[in-house]
């Protein structure tokens, strides 16, 4: 145990997120707002789940490091993340690209991003540095990934899934020993090395790592010194200390946090409008593999004060109705029937319409007698009447975004042009 420092480790670490990323393969959806800050579940952000990780977790010092078209994830930080008491110890601070250390420099990497604060992480002397990504879908408890870090004298410890062989090409790889002490890092190997024991499987990093926070900053100050890094923690912080300290993998499975109802460890990156549309979709299953009803580890957001769901009319063919479908506070449905839909705060969906596979971000409004499918409907979209989607393939690739799987995200620029 480090001297000085007791458990929960927890309490003596800073969760520094970074929150930068633009999702360019979420394609128009991040048009306007940054990857973490892209919808996700009903009422969420991306980013909430690592920040409800950190905070369940019983860490009690955040910073969000942001850059990319940042406003509507800093509104959302504000608004949903501004509890944190000064006299208890905790803080919460956002840290835009904002050329501190040079008049012409915004965040170069991933490392930098944290080097040009080092100054503001040692004014408040954290233990332990947990560095995450905010763009994924999970729920882990840190303090057991910062217990086995103490527990084997890491200079690192690094998040790792375990994937199939086939898929790992996408990652970065750890080649471990029987004791995961990491013995070489690749970056989307074409022959990813195998796991022990575990011929079929491989170690992919979730990007989640954890410091003692002198040696971090130490080695920060070290790869800014070198004109030859791109300070990045994937291509140069994580390889130099597998080659020159001590690396050891955490596996996701010892951390996880499952409900009763989840059967296996659950973690998305929503990164495609494939996957965005898929992960949202399978919450409306009976049994979803992701338990959002959890209140043992809630995911903490803005909570938007808003009316009751409502439903109305009861005729044949012009039913408010919702089959296995999530519709969120403030939502209208008018004589119009849903199907595997998720809908978030104050969609309105009018008469006779009829909704199956949508994923409908806050405040759009479905007018008459559409029929959509397999859609995701950006915020505030204002659909017209009688626009049909999801029933002729090229049609629907000539007016919006349509991937190779049949999904079609829909926007208000591509409404816009339907009426020129």
């Amino acid at each position: 145990m480090s001297q000085g420092v007791t458990a929960p480790f927890a309490r003596h670490a800073m969760a520094y997120v970074l929150a930068g990323g633009r999702g360019s393969r979420l394609m128009e959806l991040t048009d306007w707002r940054a990857k973490p800050a892209v919808y996700f579940g009903g009422k969420s952000r991306i980013i909430d789940f690592a920040l409800s990780n950190a905070l369940n977790s019983g860490i009690r010092r955040i910073a969000v490091a942001t850059q990319y078209k940042a406003h509507s994830l800093i509104r959302h930080l504000q608004r949903g993340w501004n509890f944190f008491r000064p006299e208890r110890n905790e803080s919460f601070d956002i840290l835009p690209a904002s050329q501190r250390v040079s008049d012409d420099m915004w965040y170069r990497g991933t490392a930098d991003a944290v080097y040009q604060n080092i100054d503001i992480i040692e004014s408040y002397d954290p233990k332990f540095i947990v560095l995450l990504a905010g763009d994924h879908v999970y729920k882990m408890d840190y303090e057991k990934m910062l217990q086995q870090h103490v527990e084997q004298g890491a200079d690192v410890t690094v998040g790792c899934l375990e994937v199939d062989r086939s898929e790992a090409r996408a990652f970065g790889v750890m080649d471990v020993d029987a004791k995961d002490v990491i013995k070489s890092f690749l970056e989307k190997p074409a022959d990813p090395p195998a796991m022990p024991g575990k011929a079929d499987k491989a170690l992919a990093s979730m990007g989640i790592y954890v410091f003692d926070t002198k040696f971090l900053l130490d080695e920060l100050r070290r790869d800014a010194a070198d004109p030859n890094s791109s300070h990045d923690f994937g291509k140069d912080i994580i390889p130099y200390i597998v080659k020159n300290g001590k690396a050891v993998a955490h596996h996701f499975d010892k951390s996880c946090r499952r409900s009763s109802s989840e059967a296996t460890s659950y973690w998305r990156d929503v990164g495609t409008v494939d996957a965005y549309w898929s992960a949202n979709i399978d919450l409306t299953d009976i049994v979803p593999q992701l338990d959002l009803y959890d209140r043992e580890w809630p995911i903490w957001t803005y909570g938007e004060i808003t009316p009751p769901a409502k439903f109305v009319h009861d005729k044949d063919g012009r039913r408010g109705e919702a089959v296995s479908s999530l519709v969120s506070g403030g939502c209208i449905v008018s004589g119009a029937s849903l199907r595997h839909t998720l809908l978030f705060t104050g969609v309105r969906v009018h008469s006779y319409s009829h909704v199956e596979g949508a994923v409908i971000l806050p405040y759009a409004d479905i007018a008459r007698s559409c029929r959509l499918k397999n859609v995701v409907v950006d915020a505030e979209v204002r659909i017209p009447d009688g626009l049909v989607v999801g029933e002729d393939p090229e049609l629907d690739a000539k007016r919006f975004r349509r991937t190779d799987n049949g999904i079609c995200l829909i926007t208000r620029a591509m409404i816009e042009k339907l009426d020129q």
